[in-house]
């Protein structure tokens, strides 16, 4: 019995020993990833939006029972970046509202519907162009992030937005060979100032943004 023991606590032992070794091992394997968040890597000059990898995805509440999620694909823009002046940055984005990623294909259709009788339609219409942002100034608040103000031009309308930006990520994309630098960036709207009225009490007009966003680097400076 006694050997019997001591066995199980060495092998006990041993268990734990190798469970402890685990994260560090891991560790030890990870990949070293292109991107990283670095102010150093960032390069001062001119940027293009990534459109294969830039997303802006939306949400609303819908009826009080839960969030609806949407998603805008095919974005472009550019960016004028210097990291050693933040606030002389600009950049712009340009979003095809007709490229709208919706769940019910029945909405997507409602989304761009013309107006009954030459009323203005529920949304956006069936010819609604680009939603343009386009920043007026760029503000540090810390090591990786900033307050971005601008303009947002949809539906006719231009509207004063609020942005707060973190940077995620820079370095070479081992695929394309050029130098990305990546940003988080999220807002909230209120859409009925672009004239988005449908179903208010039932639908929130509040909007929640979220852009994920990738420039690639045109032009050094």
């Amino acid at each position: 019995m006694k050997k019997l023991l001591l066995a199980a606590a060495a092998t006990l032992a041993a268990t734990s020993a190798a469970l402890a070794a685990t994260p560090y091992l891991f560790a030890q394997s990870a990949p070293d990833l292109p991107g990283k968040v670095d102010p150093a890597l960032v390069k001062a000059g001119e940027y293009t939006i990534d459109p294969a990898h830039t997303l802006v995805s939306w949400q609303v509440d819908h009826f009080g029972f839960n969030d609806y999620i949407g998603l805008f694909g095919n974005i472009t823009g550019t960016m004028t970046l210097d990291p050693s002046n933040i606030g002389q940055s600009s950049f712009s984005i340009m979003v095809p509202v007709a490229e709208v990623t919706v769940a019910s294909a029945g909405l997507k259709e409602h989304m761009l519907r013309a107006g009954k009788d030459g009323a203005a339609p529920d949304f956006f219409g069936p010819e609604p162009g680009m939603a343009a942002f386009t920043s007026t100034s760029v503000v540090q608040t810390g090591a990786n992030t900033a307050t971005i103000e601008g303009m947002l031009a949809m539906n006719g309308q231009s509207v004063p937005v609020t942005l707060m930006a973190e940077f995620s990520g820079a370095g070479t994309n081992p695929f394309s060979k050029k130098e990305t630098v990546g940003f988080e960036a999220t807002g909230v709207l209120d859409r009925t100032q672009w004239g988005v009225n449908y179903g208010q009490g039932l639908i929130g007009n509040e909007v929640e943004l979220r852009i994920s966003v990738a420039f690639e680097l045109a032009a050094a400076e």
